[in-house]
């Protein structure tokens, strides 16, 4: 790659419901342990946060090895809006997606953006999946690989890990942006991506550590997260993404999903949600 092909920017979102030691791992393992660092890190703070964050947010701006700038939005506008303002300030095309809990693993950014110089518009990683009580790996999910294979997975599922993506902020423009649908701001803008034309791949090797949370499957599920994917279907139907039989499909499983209790939406979304799980 020549030196221009190499710039990239972090766009990295922060909410007051992380952790400062979470946040510093996670800003750590993308600007000082990478094989090839971010040009530059666009930090976005969504809404107030207590003052031990803020101040981690400082401290990692006056030490980073690369320009780093803060956005700070007033109130809580959720994560498409805050990545809608963040890119909006990432001074190149090519970006780089990180939440503030997650973990980059070192040669992570050198390998998408050796992809993206390829000719690629968006491109994401397998991850691990570690508990955040003790760190340990519990698994791994790896999508799926291929421009076809994708296009036909994502007519049921995500088809990209979101953390470890790396894109071209001009194909996410084209494609319409983040949009504001419950969790799954990501899954309509991929779908939007694909269906528009975008070149798009997934390494088949884990490259992020994505940490589990305790309330990660209470998240998934409630009446919330149900009007969201109905209206995700809705969306995707009006698109000609997905055909009448595949709606009905999705509704009934994707939907029914969001209604079970906790214990069996954990296992039913491992097995049948992101079948790329290996445990």
């Amino acid at each position: 790659m020549t030196a221009t092909e190499q710039n990239f920017s972090l766009l990295l979102p922060i909410y007051s419901g992380d952790k400062p030691s979470f946040l510093e791992r996670a800003f750590r393992s993308c600007v000082d342990d990478q094989t090839l660092p971010p040009t530059e890190v666009v930090m976005v703070q969504d809404g107030p946060v207590s003052a031990e964050l803020a101040a981690m947010m400082q401290q990692l701006i006056v030490a980073s090895a690369v320009p780093t700038r803060l956005l700070v939005l007033e109130h809580n506008r959720g994560l498409a809006r805050a990545l809608e303002a963040g890119l909006a300030q990432c001074s190149f095309d090519v970006v780089a997606r990180m939440d503030a809990d997650d973990v980059s693993l070192p040669t992570r950014f050198e390998k998408q953006r050796v992809a993206i110089a390829g000719g690629l518009d968006l491109v994401g990683t397998a991850m691990f999946e570690f508990a955040e009580d003790d760190g340990s790996v519990i698994g791994k999910r790896i999508p799926p690989q291929g421009q076809e294979a994708i296009a036909r997975y994502s007519r049921f599922h995500d088809p990209f890990n979101h953390p470890t993506v790396m894109y071209r902020r001009s194909a996410v423009k084209a494609a319409g942006g983040y949009i504001d649908v419950g969790l799954m701001e990501d899954y309509w803008l991929f779908a939007r991506m694909i269906d528009s034309g975008a070149r798009v791949e997934n390494l088949q090797e884990a490259l992020l550590m994505y940490r589990v949370s305790a309330g990660a499957y209470t998240r998934r599920g409630g009446l919330g997260q149900l009007t969201a994917e109905l209206r995700l279907q809705k969306e995707f139907r009006k698109l000609g993404f997905t055909t009448p039989l595949q709606n009905v499909r999705n509704v009934i499983v994707r939907g029914g999903y969001r209604l079970v209790p906790v214990a069996i939406r954990r296992i039913a979304y491992r097995r049948f949600i992101a079948r790329g799980f290996h445990s």
